[in-house]
């Protein structure tokens, strides 16, 4: 397996990342002292293996900053936080999934246009003093030259400490990696029913299903062509019903800022309702008088079903690899592109986690010169390489895409895109659950059922406000 490759020229990496930690000093002053700064950082999924290697050199230039890295499961990560910062007790740096950034927007501090830290400086050829130095951060601008489409759309908001003057843009936090969905198949089902290569369009995919599908007696699924179509059962539903929106042109969100994916837009073919069509689409798969029909409630989680053998097809992220290959290491799969629609723009779903400073810290300058220096190219590859994640930088994009298995991921980056799920991300993925159950049981007119699962989304963006 081919491992990540870290860029050879430092030139390159600090044209991108100018001020990522260790910038030039905008000011001095001397005789001040080397104080101890703690800083706490909390994080779901990644263990403190994963950032050894920058908490070390970070450490390196500041021997002051001692760094207590923290992780949670994620079913208790929110709940946690929240009342941490309830009692005062809440952590100086916080990873914020990219669909909440909206709501956790009053708990965080955005970046500043300037740090000031202390730190030791050599004058002269052996002489080492202290001293307090200003340095910028980053720009808007800069920031979106150097991270893919998507991150600032979800990273920049509106600044407004004051009613009375108009609000500003502010970065709010930093990622270090990106994920998309990607097509994770069975080499051995795909090559028995005589296909030597995925699809790579939705067509192909329909296509292909029935072919990998086998029926019992009764005509209930026994072998799946694809884990699709269900709400409970299937890893990501949600997300693989936003991707499915996003590429029919769904508008997920309008101008104003409000749910949009049950609207019409105005340059839509007549007959052609994209919200809809996308959830029937998703829908059609879990339907006995569809001839797609794979999937149903009986089987298991889809993601315990492909590593079973039971399913051909799964749509998953790079953090399912791992996963596959400890519970299923004889599993012969590999992964492709998602299936785009033909002739459609390309799509992809991005799902990703965004590093920011709390609102509530005393170490608000040494927290984001840690982020600035973490996320930076040079630094960021170890963490990439440790933990086996796509990059969100630009620049390291050509760095992955020969890579056996993050190369997919890689490449679908700068088409990756997501949407604001509102205040209440549960009760927003439940609402979209709802109206996949609305449209299989038929109890409800299809476009009664998205419009109501509109209205319950957009109630969780009212929610804490």
């Amino acid at each position: 397996m081919k491992r990540f490759i870290k860029p050879i020229s430092f030139l390159i990496v600090a044209s991108v990342f100018i001020t990522a930690g260790q910038g030039c000093p905008g000011g001095g002053q001397r005789g001040v002292q080397l104080k101890p700064v703690t800083i706490e950082y909390w994080r779901v999924f990644d263990g403190e293996d994963d950032f050894d290697a920058i908490i070390d050199s970070y450490r390196a230039l500041h021997p002051n900053v001692k760094i207590r890295y923290k992780t949670l499961r994620f079913d208790e990560y929110e709940g946690e936080l929240i009342r941490a910062f309830a009692e005062g007790r809440g952590p100086d740096i916080l990873a914020v999934h990219n669909t909440w950034m909206e709501g956790y927007k009053d708990l965080l501090m955005p970046m500043p246009s300037s740090l000031t830290i202390t730190q030791q400086v050599v004058r002269g050829t052996v002489r080492r003093q202290v001293e307090e130095i200003t340095k910028p951060t980053m720009s808007t601008a800069t920031l979106k030259k150097t991270f893919v489409e998507q991150v600032p759309e979800d990273i920049i908001l509106e600044y407004q400490p004051d009613p009375r003057i108009d609000p500003v843009e502010r970065i709010y936090g930093l990622p270090l990696s990106l994920d998309s969905l990607a097509l994770f198949y069975n080499k051995d089902l795909l090559d028995a029913a005589g296909f030597p290569n995925p699809p790579s369009t939705w067509e192909e995919f329909q296509g292909m299903v029935p072919d990998l599908t086998s029926y019992d007696t009764q005509g209930n699924s026994l072998q799946s062509g694809a884990a699709l179509g269900t709400s409970q059962n299937v890893e990501r539903a949600t997300d693989i019903l936003s991707l499915l929106m996003m590429q029919t042109g769904t508008p997920m969100t309008d101008e104003r800022g409000r749910v949009a994916f049950h609207t019409i837009p105005e340059d839509a073919p007549p007959g052609l309702f994209p919200g809809l069509n996308a959830t029937e689409f998703y829908t059609d798969f879990a339907n006995p008088t569809k001839q797609v029909y794979a999937w149903n409630k009986t089987f298991p989680n889809s993601f315990e079903a492909f590593a079973n053998g039971q399913t051909a097809f799964f749509l998953g992220y790079s953090y399912h690899i791992p996963l596959l290959r400890t519970v299923a290491p004889r599993l012969n799969f590999a992964i492709a592109a998602a299936p785009q629609i033909e002739g459609g723009r390309k799509v992809n779903y991005a799902n990703y986690w965004i590093e920011s400073v709390a609102a509530s810290t005393d170490v608000e300058d040494w927290a984001w010169d840690f982020l600035l220096f973490a996320a930076g190219g040079d630094n960021v590859v170890s963490y990439l390489d440790e933990s086996r994640k796509p990059t969100a930088l630009r620049n390291l994009i050509n760095s992955q895409l020969d890579d056996e298995e993050l190369g997919v991921f890689a490449r679908q980056t700068l088409t990756a895109e997501s949407w604001y799920h509102g205040k209440d991300v549960g009760a927003a993925e439940d609402a979209l659950k709802d109206l996949i159950d609305d449209l299989l049981e038929g109890v409800v007119d299809p476009e009664d059922a998205i419009e109501l699962a509109a209205n319950k989304v957009q109630q969780t963006y009212k929610k804490k406000e």
